[in-house]
């Protein structure tokens, strides 16, 4: 064998065993597993204010217990801010929360809390 031929076939070896080392064994596609949907959750509350008291009706149409809490920030900086109790709503469970400041409110929201 001449020297060309050996190199060639040395050649070949390599390219051969870099191709068998880079090619993949099968194309076919992996697919990732599917994560479970996330159940629907959270109390629906409609907010109302009139004057200085905040008030929020809350009705939980999810199977899972949501805690909700009311929150009043008070316009003036002497107005101590009130979070009322939290309550735990059930499934079909329904809750009227209310919060006042002696003068004017400047927010409200409701927190929820996956129980």
């Amino acid at each position: 064998m001449s020297r060309r031929s050996a190199s060639a076939l040395v050649a070949l070896g390599v390219l051969g065993a870099v191709g068998v080392l880079v090619w993949p064994a099968s194309t076919a596609a992996v697919s990732e597993p599917q994560k479970p949907a996330a159940r629907p959750f959270g109390a629906a509350c409609s907010v109302y204010v009139e004057g200085s008291t905040a008030t929020a009706h809350c009705h939980n149409p999810y199977l899972d217990t949501d805690r909700v809490q009311l929150h009043v920030e008070c316009e003036r900086w002497w107005d101590v801010d009130a979070d009322s109790a939290p309550v735990d709503l059930g499934p079909t469970g329904r809750a009227t929360l209310t919060e006042r400041c002696w003068k004017e409110i400047r927010s409200v929201r409701v927190s929820h809390l996956r129980r």
